[in-house]
């Protein structure tokens, strides 16, 4: 038996040697998704003082027990450290089939054209872009694509994936999923569309689809309902499906356009990153870089100038007003106040109208995820994903009605239209006690009744969060994206994906605690220094279990990512040699035994994008696990453990994003079935 030892794990200081480029996504991917955000001046200054401003005077080089628990005793692991003994199955984890106990040997990082799980799992294709989604829809020809055919199939890229039940059929179920952003080097061959059709195909290729999918024949494995007409429920969201605002900013005249002088509809979703689905069978998605689809024109009126530059607008948009003119800010300065929104879609309900939660807050939101508090009231967690943003939670002024009644869902569908907003605060303990860690509250911004940011009001607050949220003094993070709550022990997971000005511009702090990480240029290659936080945090929160709606809570980083080779790195308290590589957390769900599962976007070791398992608690808490790859240039997105810990589902968004790369001249044809690729939703399982 070996007892592990105090392992030093620094403030690291910035340091710009091998850094290649501003992000860890390819460029081509910055430019597409949000704008090339790293590239533009920092929204956020506020000035708001970091945890280091807190905590600078106390705050020494930090050092990490590497065999501590979380408790802060000490892990005594039996064996040798070879690939092997990271790999041996302990009793209470075999059961066959189950993604949340199955051993499975990690998957080896790599460059593979292809996506790769774990030996004893395969995957499959559920439905691919330009796939029929309503009767009626043409079969999918990449150089015949027009806007009729578009509204009726399944947009392009695919971020959120939700599985609702259906209580008629337990073999079959609605998928849900968002279509976050166009790339029009990958989607259309030279020489067929006028740079119009290229702006109204990518304009209706974003927003959501629903499809009923069904078990196949495999355990774990599902498909599409056809014929089509045996999914009443499929439904394409698009930029041109009304939307009804909801909350105190219904009726602004900040949200008012020539087209809706009542502001109170909207059309259209965009930009929709993660999400998550309600107890109540909803599904919530989260509009995220909504500053890149508006145009300047005439000029960015300059009575919104401070607005519009702290949420990234900047008038160079995707061109879009020569379509459509609600797009040119010249026409209609008040169409960027109804996007960056949470929407809420019905999915059983094809008829229903979405509705956009103004109680929710306006900011790049990555989603929203839900868990009951033991008092009955909604808790929502929430990330703002840029650089320098925040944390936030919503807590309904009303509670849940649980009861099996049509009545009692109409008043759950409700929830999100009243309640209080607030920002998280984080002070790390200032104490050489060997953990990043410390405790934090939540800053109440507004309800739905009364501001407490003065000088702001309600709507003041709901339309311009980041502005009220710099007043209040909230800390600063490391592109918060998809934050949920655990089932199973009621903590709070937050992916931190990372930032390559921490330790310049951002000062390290205990949250933040990387200033230079070590890269890799491709699998195998040496490990290089490169400047800021490349690889990105797991945050825990700790409230008081079941009381979510309190005000403190402790935190702790459970994941320092980045390659187990780099002293940086920590994983839990975990063995660093027993464990995967995994770089820029993204999305995070969870199994019925509370394993976090972690999808990546931005990869700095030189590998595919992929998706870990992790648990949470006990001897293996930290124990990272990589699931499977997905092909070069693309994003792991879900995932999502379904069906009896059966099932995993996932996007493959943007294979062969990679720079260069063009219809005709792929990086990727993934998944094979053309000469070119296409973004999917996928599922895997045990092999037959």
């Amino acid at each position: 038996m070996t007892i592990l030892g105090n392992r030093q794990l620094p403030l690291l200081p910035p340091d710009a040697v091998g850094a290649h480029t501003r992000a860890s996504r390819d460029p081509m991917t910055c430019l597409f998704k949000c704008g090339n955000a790293c590239d533009q001046p920092e929204p956020n200054r506020s000035g708001n003082p970091h945890l280091q401003d807190e905590i600078a005077r106390v705050l020494g080089r930090r050092r990490v027990l590497q065999g501590a628990l979380l408790g802060g005793a000490t892990l005594v692991l039996a064996g040798a450290a070879t690939e092997d003994a990271a790999a041996a199955p302990t009793a209470d984890r075999v059961r066959r089939g189950s993604l949340a106990r199955t051993w499975f040997r990690p998957v080896r990082p790599n460059r593979r054209d292809a996506v790769v799980t774990a030996s004893g799992f395969t995957s499959s294709v559920v439905i691919r872009w330009g796939d029929r989604v309503l009767p009626g829809a043409p079969a999918f020809d990449a150089r015949r694509q027009t806007v009729a055919a578009a509204r009726r199939q399944f947009g392009f890229n695919c971020d959120y994936v939700g599985l609702v039940p259906l209580r008629e059929r337990t073999d079959e179920a609605l998928l849900v999923v968002n279509h976050e952003y166009t790339n029009d080097e990958l989607m259309f061959p030279p020489g067929i569309y006028t740079d119009d059709e290229k702006r109204a195909l990518s304009m209706y290729n974003h927003g959501m689809s629903v499809v009923r999918v069904r078990q196949g024949l495999v355990p774990g494995s599902w498909k599409q309902v056809t014929p089509l007409r045996r999914a009443p429920e499929n439904r394409r969201i698009n930029v041109e499906t009304e939307f009804r605002l909801t909350g105190p900013v219904a009726g602004d005249p900040r949200v008012r356009t020539s087209a809706d002088p009542r502001g109170r509809t909207i059309l259209g979703t965009l930009n929709n990153c993660s999400g998550g689905t309600t107890p109540w069978g909803t599904v919530l998605s989260g509009e995220e870089n909504i500053n890149q689809y508006f145009d300047a024109g005439d000029g960015v009126p300059e009575e919104y100038a401070e607005e519009y530059a702290r949420y990234g607008i900047t008038g160079e948009g995707k061109g879009w007003s020569s379509v459509d003119p609600r797009f040119d800010l010249s026409r209609e300065p008040h169409e960027p106040h109804r996007f960056g929104w949470v929407v809420e879609v019905d999915p059983s309900n094809p008829s229903s109208v979405p509705r956009k939660h103004s109680m929710l807050g306006r900011f790049k939101h990555e989603g929203a995820n839900i868990i009951i508090a033991r008092n009955g009231r909604a808790v929502a967690y929430l990330g703002d994903d840029e650089r320098g943003e925040y944390l936030y939670k919503f807590v309904s002024r009303d509670r849940v009605d649980r009861r099996p009644t049509r009545a009692a869902r109409r008043h759950n569908l409700g929830l999100l239209g009243s309640g209080t907003l607030h920002v998280a605060r984080l002070r790390g303990d200032g104490l050489d006690d060997d953990r990043y860690d410390g405790t934090g509250r939540w800053i109440p911004l507004t309800s739905d009744r009364r501001s407490f940011v003065a000088g702001m009001s309600v709507a003041d607050v709901l339309l311009f969060t980041r502005l009220a949220a710099d007043r209040v003094g909230a800390t600063r993070m490391d592109r918060p994206e998809d934050v949920e709550p655990n089932p199973v022990n009621g903590r709070i997971y937050a992916a931190l994906t990372n930032n390559s000005e921490r330790g310049t511009t951002f000062p390290v702090d205990e949250a933040n605690p990387r200033g230079t990480s070590m890269v890799r240029a491709e699998p195998g290659a040496p490990l290089t220094p490169a400047a800021g936080n490349r690889h990105g945090y797991v945050l825990e929160l700790v409230e008081d279990r079941g009381r979510h709606t309190g005000l403190a809570f402790g935190w702790n980083l459970m994941l320092v990512c980045g390659d187990p080779a780099s002293a940086e790195t920590w994983f839990g308290g975990f063995d660093k040699r027993l464990v995967s590589p995994i770089s820029c957390p993204d999305n995070v769900a969870f199994d019925s035994s509370g394993n976090l599962w972690v999808s990546t976007d931005g990869n700095a070791l030189g590998s595919n994008d992929g998706i870990f398992r992790v648990p949470t608690s006990g001897l293996e808490r930290g124990r990272v696990a990589q699931f499977l790859t997905v092909p070069p240039g693309a994003e792991a997105c879900g995932p999502l453990v379904a069906d009896g810990d059966r099932s995993l589902f996932f996007a493959v968004q943007h294979p062969g994003e990679v720079t260069g790369a063009t219809f005709e001249e792929p990086a990727s044809t993934w998944p094979h079935t053309d000469d070119f690729p296409r973004p999917s939703v996928c599922v895997a399982h045990r092999d037959r």
